[in-house]
């Protein structure tokens, strides 16, 4: 399994138990849709590995507490301590409407209702406090909040971002 085919779940944080368990960090607003998975891959030396999960159930609301198969001793829990979770894109919950995963919206044009397609979205920037649209338009590079008030529509069948920006904002990079 290659890492372009899944999404970041979360991260192994902490061990739960001497008999190996540990608690995983789920990075999710719904945590309880991961409590019954059968598998997980867990990224070691830079691999996907898949884990197989004999036991799991959620614990302290964000944390998923889970007991790996052939993961049976603190020093086996030690081995994979601070390690990502993945699982493949093919689990993530369909999302409709306005609602959109980031990984969904890399290369949908961006539109906005008074200056028309301005760019193309090549990745999303989440390490602020507002996660930003990195748009291309030729050699420029712009950063466009997205902000709520901002998105009209997901337009998933054209592949375009529909957006109703403050005056401005885009001619300030162009």
């Amino acid at each position: 399994m290659r890492k372009d085919d899944c999404f970041y779940l979360g991260k192994i944080a902490k061990k739960f138990s001497f008999k190996g368990e540990v608690l995983i960090y789920l990075d999710t607003d719904e945590p309880e849709m991961y409590e019954e998975m059968e598998s997980v891959f867990v990224e070691l030396n830079k691999n996907l590995v898949p884990f197989f999960i004999v036991h799991s159930q959620l614990h302290k609301n964000d944390f998923l507490k889970v007991r790996f198969e052939d993961v049976d001793t603190e020093e086996a829990a030690d081995a994979i301590m601070g390690c990502e979770v993945y699982l493949p894109l093919s689990m993530l919950p369909k999302l409709e409407g306005n609602k959109f995963y980031f990984h969904e919206v890399i290369g949908f044009e961006i539109e906005d209702k008074r200056l028309g397609v301005f760019g193309k979205i090549v990745a999303i920037n989440d390490s602020s406090a507002q996660p930003l649209f990195e748009v291309l338009n030729g050699e420029a590079e712009l950063l466009i909040p997205m902000i709520d008030q901002f998105l009209v529509k997901i337009d998933r069948a054209n592949k375009k971002v529909i957006m109703d920006l403050p005056e401005g904002l885009v001619e300030m990079y162009l």
